[in-house]
């Protein structure tokens, strides 16, 4: 039966307790993790959110209820000890934190008993991550898991001392706000109020943030909830958490400067990283061109080559019709890897496809210079030696070409570096390798659209010198835009806001807006931009992101205390689910069948 707490107070967390402890009476609180009963002296690990701690009952000390009661004791039980700190005799645990003391229970009193849990409360579980989020009040207790939850709250605590000495004011913007096109799908919530009218999750505070810049506060951060209905990734989640920030009067390098020094602090307070000043820049052309990917990842190399000018004119079909299309050939070169089985090849091709290509094609260069490949018989002995030449090719070496449009090029060289990086296991884990992208395009070409899309946002700002292709080549035109980029995956991004009326408009004009349309859906952003509004830039960081990088976690979901499943289902809570029908009805609201549902809903 569970005991109450009256008249105890806890004294220390379990990893509180000290060897400077020695010979004090301490009260310590949490869960047991195991215990075991060597007949005369009965030992448990206590586990709280600081780590674990042992305790040892013996009969003369503890009285014998207090013995029995010991004996009953079993994992997840929440219990209260009172003891002595000791210093180990024996079996001293150099793996954990308390491993050279235990305490030496007078007290005990269970405050909750506790079913056997669906599965073991340990560290790097192996149990199916469906059950543990099923459960996710158990799988939360993990010591792994809690370790990632504290960092992320230790990262938060780091960005807003940082903020508040540089001079930024935290400012909270609407949860309920207007949907706006241009971006993700929106989570749409009903207006009771309002019936047929609907407000929108916000997917960032972008319009209000230029708004505070407008409204003169100069300087704005928020630790801001963001909501995108989009496909879950690794690294996605369908609401999430920003450090978003903006300020004025200032340009790409001010913004780039604060972010520099901020990210320097926090990687230094958290997990003691040196983040190197100033951090490499690259534009967004060479980024592609060298990784095929706009987030790459530097800590190896592996980097494409464009063989397009070696192979023209070449008789390989697939090669000469990839560029006769306005595309292009580029490769990348296994170091090492000539012998790869021709299985292992295929199943490189066959990943290729899922990333666009129509194949792979290859040439490995064997140990005595001659070639093995897909393509030879096509090629004069001439054109494979200059191929292999651009490409750097050495006896041993697995040459693998892609040839297509520029962007399923990319695509599928950037993807396959990563895979064969994985497989080839050249990454080294250990290395936190930063890097600004900038120069983005300000537009891409959408074909399901059938029009140019905004590559970030319809309010970023396009490079002055290239303002005046935004008519003539729209695609042309590059944009104060940059993305911070950790070890191959996008930390956060911004750019230059537009803040010229004229600009704006044309902006969204060419995005397909005639003036009402535009003004109808963004009017409060535009009239305020007609009484005075300063220079001003932003960037928000994906602070889960942040924290699964720091932590080197797998995925998100693993540094997000009740993430989503893939289908942006919580398991746990068993949302979303369906409603009554006096919900239903006081938003005016019914429920159609889908499409192909026969049942009637």
């Amino acid at each position: 039966m569970a005991e109450s707490m009256k008249g105890l107070h806890r004294s220390h967390r379990c990893t509180e307790v000290s060897s400077g402890n020695i010979g004090e009476t301490v009260t310590v609180m949490g869960w047991v993790q195991k215990r075991r009963n060597l007949g005369s002296l009965i030992f448990i690990d206590l586990r709280d959110r600081s780590g674990i701690l042992q305790i040892v009952f013996d009969e003369p000390k503890v009285g014998s209820e207090g013995f029995a009661k010991a004996g009953t004791l079993r994992s997840e039980f929440v219990v209260a000890v009172t003891g002595t700190v000791e210093k180990r005799t024996a079996a001293v645990n150099e793996n954990l934190k308390t491993g050279d003391i235990e305490v030496i229970a007078s007290d005990l009193r269970i405050l909750s008993e506790s079913e056997t849990p669906p599965f073991p409360i340990e560290e790097n579980s192996q149990t199916k991550e469906d059950l543990r989020l099923r459960y996710r009040y158990l799988d939360l207790r993990r010591p792994d898991i809690q370790r990632n939850l504290m960092m992320k709250s230790r990262v938060a605590m780091l960005l807003r001392n940082f903020m508040e000495k540089e001079g930024f004011l935290e400012i909270e913007t609407p949860i309920l706000t207007k949907s706006t096109p241009e971006g993700a799908r929106d989570y749409l919530v009903p207006s009771r109020v309002h019936p047929g009218n609907f407000y929108a999750l916000p997917q960032s505070p972008q319009l209000f943030k230029q708004l505070l810049m407008c409204a003169g506060y100069d300087r704005y951060f928020q630790i801001a909830r963001c909501f995108r209905d989009e496909d879950l990734r690794a690294d996605r989640q369908p609401e999430f958490t920003q450090a978003d920030m903006e300020l004025s009067f200032v340009d790409v390098d001010d913004v780039i400067d604060v972010n520099e020094r901020l990210l320097q602090y926090v990687f230094r307070e958290a997990i003691g990283i040196d983040v190197q000043l100033p951090i490499p820049r690259m534009s967004w052309q060479e980024a592609m061109d060298r990784f095929g990917s706009d987030k790459p990842d530097t800590r190896f190399g592996m980097e494409l080559t464009d063989v397009s000018e070696v192979v023209k004119g070449c008789g390989f079909g697939v090669f000469a019709g990839a560029l006769e299309q306005g595309g292009s050939v580029r490769g990348i070169n296994a170091k090492g890897q000539g012998a790869m089985p021709r299985k292992k090849i295929d199943k490189l091709v066959e990943f290729a496809k899922g990333y666009g290509a129509k194949g792979l094609a290859y040439l490995a260069v064997n140990e005595d210079g001659t070639y093995k490949s897909s393509f030879a018989k096509f090629m004069t002995e001439e054109e494979l030696n200059a191929l292999v030449e651009k490409m750097q090719g050495e006896p041993g070496d697995l040459l693998l070409f892609a040839a297509d449009k520029n962007k399923v090029v990319w695509d599928v060289l950037g993807a396959l570096r990563l895979e064969l990086a994985k497989q080839l296991e050249l990454i080294d884990k250990s290395r936190y390798n930063f890097l600004w992208i900038t120069e983005f395009p300000l537009l891409e070409w959408s074909d399901e659209e059938n029009r140019f899309m905004a590559m970030h946002h319809p309010f970023t700002m396009p490079m002055e010198e290239d303002w005046d292709k935004i008519d003539s080549d729209p695609g042309a035109v590059r944009a104060k835009a940059y993305d911070i980029v950790l070890n191959g995956t996008e930390l956060g991004g911004g750019s230059v806001r537009i803040h010229q009326n004229d600009v704006q408009e044309k902006m969204l004009e060419v995005l397909g807006f005639t003036k009402e349309s535009a003004y109808e859906q963004f009017g409060f952003l535009l009239n305020a931009f007609a009484y005075g509004v300063p220079p001003h830039a932003g960037l928000a960081y994906g602070l889960d992101r942040m924290v699964m990088l720091m932590m080197q976690c797998d995925s998100i979901r693993d540094v997000i205390a009740f993430p989503k499943v893939k289908d942006a289902s919580c398991l746990m809570t068993d949302a979303p689910n369906v409603v009554d029908e006096k919900q239903l009805a006081e938003l005016s609201l019914s429920i159609q069948a889908a499409e192909g549902d026969t049942e009637e809903v």
